[in-house]
């Protein structure tokens, strides 16, 4: 199969309806090599980059509650920062880059996904096209 490892997707494909920030970004544990109170933070295995996680909210509004709330794995070499929050909003939307899932079976016996990104920013301005007005445009 060609498939082999992390599959490479869009942000649109995982979230088209956005995400907003949760939670605070924290490193990732590495179980294996953590031992007796002292913390090993986990690097990526195709890439040794060290793994932070934070917690963003689906905006996606089919879904019930308790499949709203996704850990989003950043690979980075500085623990990274996130957007500014937005005024009047509740929850800080953010966007990712660089991302891909691995499938994986939870210990529910369900089909689950990883989802591993490069960048974490703000939003980016989306492209409005808005009418003419009266012959403005003619040249």
């Amino acid at each position: 199969m060609a498939l082999q490892g992390p599959i490479p997707v869009t942000f649109a494909m995982v979230f088209p309806h956005g995400c907003y920030v949760v939670g605070e970004v924290e490193p990732v544990k590495d179980f294996d090599a953590s031992s007796n109170g002292r913390f090993v933070q986990a690097r990526d295995k195709q890439t040794a980059e060290l793994v932070w996680q934070v917690a963003v909210m689906d905006g996606d509004p089919t879904l019930k509650p308790a499949q709203k709330t996704v850990a989003v794995k950043i690979l980075a070499p500085v623990q990274p920062v996130p957007p500014q929050p937005m005024p009047g909003l509740p929850f800080t939307p953010v966007e990712f880059d660089g991302m891909s899932v691995t499938p994986y079976v939870n210990a529910a016996g369900r089909l689950a996904y990883s989802i591993k990104v490069h960048e974490m920013h703000a939003p980016r301005p989306t492209a409005q096209t808005t009418p003419n007005k009266a012959g403005k445009d003619a040249a």
